[in-house]
Parts: structure tokens; sequence; C-alpha cells
């Protein structure tokens, strides 16, 4: 179970990398989204770290 919800979080944190990429790169990214999309992927490393040593 627990390398079911590590490998869940990780495909989470790869989607918004991707998001974030996708947001920056287009020709007026929306600022809001982006942070808000950071803020998730900083908080989900936070998890990620968290599961990693449990």
């Amino acid at each position: 179970m627990q390398h079911s919800h590590l490998s869940a979080l990780e495909n989470k944190h790869a989607r918004l990398e991707s998001q974030i990429a996708s947001e920056a790169n287009r020709p007026s990214p929306d600022n809001v989204k982006l942070h808000a999309l950071k803020k998730q992927k900083l908080a989900l490393k936070d998890e990620l770290a968290v599961a990693r040593t449990h």
C-alpha cells in the first residue's frame, strides 16, 4: 500500500510539473494560476518527503 501511495504522489507531482511548464510557456501566462500550481507542487513535495521517510 505504501508504494502505491508514493507512486500516486509522484505521478501527481509530474502532472503538476507538466501543467506549470505548459502555463509558463503560453504567450500570456496566467500568473495567478501559475502561482497556485507552484504552491500545490511545493505542498506535494513536502508530502512526498514525509511519505519517503515512513
